[in-house]
């Protein structure tokens, strides 16, 4: 599913108007239908549910209008404000205005001036339609106050279409006390961009996105670089392996990881790895860690670095069609030098995590030795440190695509809706995984399943996407059988196998 910027919506919505052709009356009745459905599913109780509707006085407030006559029309009795201090509606809110004061059971107020604020209880139903996704500055004045009035409620809150308050993309100027917190918000056809950065989630609730049949050409035609990650889908990214297939047709790995201490790092990731299709493996380990990792992984070989107690020294590269480097390696001033030979003398795929970042982000010529299309995977302190502090989540997107395109690298950008950035400038939300994978070693996997996609001659875009996809798959799979509070990463490695076979 495509992400547009509000902007592209408003175009997409005219592009439906012209191209249907449809009036944007009628298109915003369509619209109304779709939440009320919605609403109404949610709420089926008549007698007992209370819907205090909001309305502004642009077109979220004409789909808040027409769904409150929706409601009135299955027998619901909603009490509705429309707010109208300048005497200004638009064309279609001021048709459904004038379509809601003839319909019954409705109990409607226009705010002209002075709003007396109704009594709301915990039992009631506020719908937000006071301002849509084209609101360009910080709501002040009667409207903030408004908005907080409806956070201060203790009333369940939906809003249409997006927050009123809220940005559809950037919100690093907006005022966010000002913004309505709703506990579920019905956004139309798509998704907004806002809704996948984290300091949005207690003002955005839970999302759904509900389809209005907009242009399916209109859709096609227009460029975004966001993308909205369908998992289904990623089973047409698999390989077909060949009935006559050996070990040496899937690629041999390099995973460079863990320093004393760490063993457990170059566990997880090596285990990840070995379920994720790989022919052969080999794990480069200081000598304290050999017995561990022959021990927990007996299908891998294990390189012996000089060093007994970290990263000293990169074995022959010559064997290995991809490498991996960074789970639990420690930052010793000789792996720092280590890890920059590794760099200087590698000219296959690499998927780098976690230590190897936190060393990169403290010498930044690093990143230009990086072999192009590689692929690193950062979590938001980690990429802070590689492209400089940053104050929110759409500045610390944008900075991601931006590095992603001058060093022509890969940048997964863990967190909720983990985001694959690409050399190209296009940005893409995975939809799989849960919070109870934010626990120690889940990057570790991470690195793992991406390196044996890269080792089997995998793309390093096609080996991103999926590697996150089946990752968060695995994740989920995990938290079905025991929850989100006891998973671990090692329950993420053994449930690695039903999430490829869910996919095959």
């Amino acid at each position: 599913m495509k992400i547009f910027p509000t902007s592209a919506i408003r175009q997409l919505d005219a592009f439906t108007i012209e191209h249907e052709p449809i009036d944007s009356l009628a298109l915003m009745e369509r619209a109304a239908n779709a939440l009320a459905k919605e609403i109404m599913s949610q709420w089926p109780d008549k007698d007992d549910t209370r819907f205090v509707v909001f309305a502004g006085p642009g077109n979220n407030g004409g789909d808040a209008l027409a769904v409150a006559r929706l409601l009135s029309e299955q027998g619901y009795k909603p009490v509705v404000y429309l707010f109208n201090t300048t005497g200004k509606l638009s064309a279609d809110c001021e048709a459904n205005r004038d379509l809601l004061t003839i319909a019954d059971g409705v109990e409607f107020y226009e705010v002209t001036k002075q709003f007396v604020p109704p009594q709301i209880s915990e039992d009631d139903v506020i719908i937000d339609g006071l301002f849509g996704s084209g609101l360009d500055r910080p709501l002040s004045g009667g409207f903030a106050s408004l908005v907080r009035f409806i956070n201060a409620a203790d009333a369940t809150v939906v809003s249409i279409d997006i927050p009123s308050g809220l940005m559809g993309e950037d919100n690093t100027a907006n005022v966010m006390e000002n913004v309505v917190r709703a506990d579920y918000t019905l956004t139309l056809q798509f998704p907004k961009l806002a809704f996948f950065f984290a300091e949005n989630e207690p003002f955005v609730g839970a999302w759904k996105v509900l389809d209005i049949g907009l242009s399916k050409e209109g859709i096609r035609q227009t460029y975004t670089p966001y993308e909205l990650g369908d998992s289904r889908m990623m089973r047409y990214q698999l390989k077909i392996r060949n009935r006559f297939a050996h070990k040496g047709d899937f690629g041999r790995a390099l995973l460079v990881a863990g320093q004393q201490g760490m063993a457990g790092a170059s566990v997880l990731a090596a285990r990840a790895c070995l379920r994720s299709g790989v022919g052969l493996l080999t794990v480069h380990v200081p000598l304290c860690n050999n017995t561990i990792v022959q021990t927990a992984v007996p299908e891998a070989m294990t390189s012996l670095d000089c060093n007994e107690f970290c990263f000293a020294e990169a074995p022959d590269l010559t064997p290995y069609q991809a490498i991996g480097v960074g789970p639990g390696l420690g930052k010793a001033e000789c792996t720092q030098q280590a890890l920059y030979n590794l760099l200087t003398h590698s000219d296959v795929p690499m998927v780098l995590d976690a230590d190897a970042l936190n060393m990169i982000g403290q010498n930044h010529t690093y990143l230009h030795r990086l072999p192009k299309g590689s692929i690193i995977t950062p979590h938001p302190g980690e990429l802070d440190k590689l492209v400089g502090e940053c104050h929110n989540s759409y500045e610390r997107l944008t900075k991601a695509m931006n590095l992603a395109q001058t060093c022509s690298l890969y940048v997964i950008l863990k967190g909720a809706y983990t985001a694959v950035l690409s050399p190209d400038g296009n940005c893409w939300f995975n939809v799989t995984g849960n919070p109870g994978m934010a626990t120690g070693g889940c990057g570790d996997v991470l690195t793992g399943v991406i390196l044996a996609l890269l080792a089997q001659g995998y793309d390093a875009e096609t080996a991103s996407k999926l590697g996150v996809c089946v990752h968060g798959l695995a994740g989920d799979l995990a938290a079905h059988e025991m929850g989100e509070i006891a998973l671990t990463a090692g329950d993420v490695v053994e449930n690695l196998h039903k999430a490829w076979k869910a996919l095959e």
